[in-house]
């Protein structure tokens, strides 16, 4: 299975246009540093969120820290039949370009 892949400033223009993406960290990995614009949907709860990704735009990007949880969860969604695209370099890319950024809890 092959996963499609984008870069963190394939991500910024698509959240920029208004798209949705969300990261597979766990929830104090979000809290400490976040894209801003993503939502939180942890991989520990992938499988009870599935409708969360089925209702979402086909080829939804996915980002973590680095790119291989993010990676899993797309291969993950992929068996369910649901297209996803892994952000390769995850957050830590995000942050080394300079994207914007911010921290705090995603339920505020």
């Amino acid at each position: 299975m092959t996963i499609r892949e984008i870069t963190v400033h394939d991500l910024d223009e698509h959240l920029r246009s208004g798209g949705v993406a969300f990261d597979v960290r766990e929830v104090d990995e979000y809290v400490e540093v976040h894209a801003i614009g993503v939502t939180l949907v942890p991989l520990s709860g992938l499988a009870d969120q599935i409708d969360t990704f089925r209702s979402a735009p086909s080829g939804t990007p996915i980002i973590c820290r680095s790119g291989a949880r993010s990676m899993r969860a797309c291969e993950f969604l992929a068996g369910h039949g649901i297209e996803s695209v892994n952000v390769m370099g995850g957050t830590m890319g995000w942050a080394a370009a300079g994207l914007p950024v911010e921290s705090g809890d995603p339920a505020a």
